[in-house]
């Protein structure tokens, strides 16, 4: 294991001192340590998984269909069809 020093400002150990003191942490020493780990120890998340040969199939049939000139939406279309669906939906939930 490696030892660090840190040099932060006073403000920011302030900051620091109060977030440690809040979660529990002994020092903030001991709350930078698990924010860093936190932080950089991180594997990413595999999702290859999510995409089966048919969901690429799905994705690449629909960006042929946009290339083509087929209908896209704006960002307002697609909330406004979501939010309609939704109400249809808490509709039928709520009968």
């Amino acid at each position: 294991m490696h030892q660090v020093r840190l040099k932060l400002s006073d403000r920011l150990y302030k900051q620091a001192q109060r977030k440690a003191a809040e979660a529990g942490f002994a020092s903030v020493s001991d709350y930078v340590a698990d924010v860093l780990s936190s932080d950089v120890d991180v594997e990413p998340e595999n999702l290859d998984h999510l995409f089966t040969p048919e969901r690429l199939a799905h994705i690449d049939k629909v960006a042929a269909e946009i290339k083509a000139g087929g209908k896209t939406y704006t960002i307002k279309e697609a909330n406004e069809y979501l939010a309609k669906r939704r109400t249809e939906w808490l509709l039928k939930r709520d009968k």
